[in-house]
């Protein structure tokens, strides 16, 4: 029997949607507390953050995914020892000042570096702290030259450290986004049939995410047929589904902020054994990394031994695939942390940084195998990971059994 769209829990509610945005207003001042320890640990009395998701978490100021690109500096924040100033142009002030009251908001237009100094002398500030990996170098060198009084320190990945543990009412909200992809899914099946396009079918997908609960995409959908499927990013095109051939889909939902992730391999018509025995072997190896991982966090419960990292939970996936043949097959990560960011910590893959994961969090697990010209298969579910709760959970409530559908 075909999953339906009711074995799914149903749209959040005006109530529920109240609620998380009440925690999180809750959250922001412990949130800006922790990054002021460690900017005193780093010896630094400011922090200057140009990242979008980092604007939401830290101060409620939003920006649509991709925004940030037309929005030139606004939403962009200097955390000092007292106050946090958003700095805005005219199109996004009142926006600022409703969604980050606790903010200093000032009104700088578009030229930051022209008021570079002014904002630093206000502060009180000698020493700050940049995101390296997100401030271009003519940035930086224009900041350094306006006020040369200020030293700029590369910061790491602070807040993506700290974002990357999530708080009770975080993991509610990608559930629910889960659920939404869930139920969009199930609706979708019966409509998939020998003719209909990629293209098609990616539409049809995105309306009734965004219909069902959304509020916007997490990514772009992916849908791709036959040999399409070999391609693990690739995007939907005219290409009309066949009998006999797989369907893959990659797509997520966005909820108050915080997105979902699923990939789904489906059957057109009768499966070729190559392509179920491909099946069984992605779905074993998300298996083995999912149990790594439950393993690992009775063995910290009951001996306190560290939990494991994200370079073990790949290694356990991609064992699997290896010890098959096709490990050559397998070039991407086992996964990857969700949140306010489609992809971000921590990493499950071979060049993992992490010494063991962070808990509570959530990441996907989705091995693959490609044959590149003849198929492709992926697996892909959002894993909530709480060592305190000895919990190892599944998010995406989508069955992964084998789905052939009518060819």
């Amino acid at each position: 029997m075909l999953p339906v769209p009711d074995d799914f829990a149903p749209p959040p509610d005006a109530a529920a949607r109240a609620g998380w945005r009440e925690a999180e207003r809750a959250h922001r001042p412990g949130r800006l507390a922790a990054l002021r320890e460690r900017m005193a640990a780093d010896g630094v009395d400011a922090y200057f953050s140009v990242k979008r998701e980092h604007m939401r978490w830290l101060t409620g100021f939003t920006l649509a995914e991709g925004e940030e690109k037309v929005a030139s500096h606004s939403g962009q924040l200097l955390v000092g020892p007292e106050d946090v100033v958003v700095v805005t142009d005219s199109r996004y002030t009142i926006q600022a000042r409703r969604e980050a009251p606790d903010c200093v908001v000032d009104e700088i237009g578009y030229d930051l570096v022209a008021h570079w100094s002014r904002l630093c002398e206000r502060a009180g500030v000698r020493r700050v702290a940049m995101e390296a990996g997100e401030v271009s170098h003519a940035l930086w060198m224009h900041l350094a030259a306006a006020a040369p009084q200020v030293e700029l320190v590369p910061a790491g990945p602070w807040i993506e450290s700290m974002r990357a543990v999530k708080t009770a009412d975080e993991v509610e909200r990608i559930a629910a986004a889960c659920a939404v992809a869930d139920r969009a899914l199930a609706t979708l099946l019966p409509e998939i049939r020998p003719g209909v396009t990629e293209h098609d079918l990616a539409l049809r997908l995105e309306w009734l995410m965004r219909t069902g609960g959304a509020e916007a995409l997490a990514f772009d959908v992916a849908c791709l047929a036959g040999p399409e499927a070999a391609l693990p990013h690739g995007s939907p095109g005219d290409r009309p589904v066949r009998a006999g051939e797989v369907l893959l889909f990659d797509f997520g939902a966005q909820v108050e902020g915080y997105r979902s992730d699923m990939t789904r391999t489906l059957f057109i018509g009768e499966p070729r054994a190559r392509d179920l025995e491909l099946y069984d072997l992605v779905a074993r190896a998300q298996q083995a990394s999912i149990d790594a991982l439950a393993a690992s966090v009775d063995r910290t419960q009951a001996r306190g031994e560290p939990l494991i990292g994200g370079r073990a939970a790949d290694a356990a996936a991609r064992a699997v695939i290896a010890a098959a043949g096709p490990g050559s097959h397998f070039g991407h990560g086992t996964g990857h942390g969700i949140g306010l960011a489609t992809h971000e910590r921590p990493s499950l893959s071979a060049h993992a940084d992490d010494d063991r994961l962070p808990s509570p969090t959530v990441f996907s697990v989705e091995p693959g195998v490609y044959l590149e010209g003849e198929t492709g298969i992926r697996i892909e579910d959002l894993v909530h990971l709480d060592v305190d709760r000895g919990l190892v959970e599944r998010l995406t409530r989508f069955p992964r059994d084998v789905i052939a559908l009518d060819g």
